[in-house]
């Protein structure tokens, strides 16, 4: 068993010799056998290991006696462990969730800051490896497919998430109790894990074993053949709703406080060696282009826009997915709301998801128009023009007649370099802007001549140059500004 987890750590490249391995033990039998492998490999590896047992504070006694012997344990192998106590109950109090979920996301916080605190000590990568093993991963997949769950989830548990790292996936837990019995090592029963009162309890202890005795005996083995296969397809698949956000997507980032801003409304996302500056505030997808594709891909396209949004789709749910999915056939105007503080929008030509701040985060409130700051000063060889996006230069002896700061009017329009002119219509349009926040764009104008789409573009009508005698700065505040 132990060759067959070295052999299975090498070709998933989970481990590479002279690595730093923070392995989570609790003193049950699987995560005892983990640290014991990693124990036998540590001299030809040349491993560098480190143990952490957390005491969660929910078994009284036996969660002590555990911590007990995970210390002594840790102690005979020449290990150094850190003992660690968290307040599950606290935590469950706070944020209503369950003991288990609440113990779930603690321990991996805690495992988390361990890594972080060694690698800042050593200056090298460290690796987690926790025990989840082979029963472990079946039990898992048909538990995702009870609750509804996509390809993702019935690709089961990864071998590699991050620096986390699953040795054991190879093995079952027959194997793992074998392997302890031949080495003579002992380990902790944890009492919670043979009561019913937890869903993967009711799977392992019942379902499993019926499907294994009245169906299949290797059921468990077919059932990671096909999650193998489903992770295969899952990958694909998001592989093509990236490509094709590539070529039909867009994205618009918060503009930085020195007047840079990463991508803008208009460019596609994913391009090579695109700088991503900013906060992403908004990811839209062609929706004409997205409702030919097939339903599968309209879903991992808007399962990714939602990712790059948020960074996370733990919350997210088929009925999310496809509640905005429907946005496609349906009139501009039209909308979803999500997780994670999200909305969907359909526009007339595209269908966007964007945090619920970022219609105003964006330079426009048609609440509160921007005040205005103007200053004219003589202009002298070796001055700068000022790059922030919210303070910008014209030549005030172009300017003609009375400014004002409103939002677009029919005839609206700039010059372009060159001397052509562009309306404001048609920029918004190519720009992307969403037809229901065109009329919350501020101008700065003289009569019909836009000087200045406020936190966007100049006009070249009226920009500094050479000739230029008299500068008038206009700087604009309150509002939105992002600058």
């Amino acid at each position: 068993m132990r060759r067959r987890v070295e052999d299975f750590i090498q070709k998933q490249g989970l481990l590479q010799p002279g690595d730093r391995v923070l392995a989570a033990i609790s003193g049950g039998a699987d995560s005892v056998c983990l640290l014991h492998v990693l124990n036998q490999m540590r001299e030809s590896w040349e491993l560098e290991i480190r143990a952490v047992h957390i005491n969660h504070g929910l078994r009284g006694e036996e969660a002590d006696r555990d911590e007990a012997f995970t210390a002594e344990f840790c102690s005979r192998l020449s290990v150094p462990c850190s003992l660690r106590r968290i307040d599950v109950k606290e935590l469950v109090e706070e944020q209503g969730l369950s003991e288990e979920e609440a113990a779930r996301n603690l321990r991996y916080q805690v495992l988390e800051e361990e890594a972080a605190d060694w690698e800042a000590q050593c200056g090298q990568p460290v690796r987690i490896a926790v025990a989840h093993h082979g029963d472990d991963n079946a039990e898992t997949i048909l538990h995702n497919l009870f609750r509804g769950s996509g390809l993702k989830g019935l690709g089961g548990i990864q071998p590699v998430r991050g620096r986390l790292i699953r040795p054991l996936l190879t093995v079952t837990r027959e194997e793992i109790l074998n392997y302890l019995a031949e080495e003579g090592v002992s380990y902790c029963v944890d009492s919670t894990n043979q009561s019913e009162e937890y869903t993967r309890n009711r799977l392992r202890h019942r379902i499993m074993p019926l499907i294994c005795s009245e169906i299949n005996g290797r059921a468990a083995e077919h059932i990671l053949q096909a999650a193998e296969r489903m992770h295969q397809a899952d990958e694909y698949l998001e592989q093509q709703a990236a490509l094709w956000l590539k070529q039909y997507g867009t994205q618009e980032r918060k503009q930085q406080a020195d007047g840079k801003t990463g991508r803008q409304m208009g460019q596609q996302t994913g391009g090579e060696g695109e700088k991503d500056d900013g906060q992403l505030l908004r990811s839209g997808a062609d929706a004409g282009a997205l409702s030919r594709e097939p339903v599968i891909i309209q879903t991992y396209v808007i399962r990714q826009m939602i990712g790059d949004l948020t960074g996370s789709r733990k919350d997210l749910t088929s009925v999310h997915v496809e509640g905005v999915r429907e946005l496609l056939e349906k009139q501009a105007g039209k909308q979803a709301d999500l997780p994670y503080g999200l909305t969907a929008r359909r526009t007339y030509d595209y269908l966007w998801i964007e945090k619920k701040c970022a219609g105003e985060a964006v330079g426009w409130n048609e609440k509160q128009p921007p005040k205005v700051e103007f200053e004219t000063f003589s202009w002298q060889k070796g001055m700068k023009i000022p790059e922030n996006q919210y303070t910008k230069w014209f030549d005030y002896d172009k300017i003609k007649g009375a400014l004002s700061v409103r939002t677009r009017q029919t005839g609206d329009y700039f010059v372009l370099p060159g001397g052509g002119r562009k309306t404001i219509k048609s920029y918004l349009i190519d720009e992307k802007v969403p037809a229901d926040l065109r009329d919350r764009v501020f101008l700065l104008a003289d009569g019909s001549h836009i000087l200045w789409i406020i936190g966007r573009r100049i006009s070249e009508g009226c920009k500094v140059t050479n000739q230029t005698k008299r500068i008038l700065q206009v700087h604009v505040s309150g509002g939105k500004e992002n600058g």
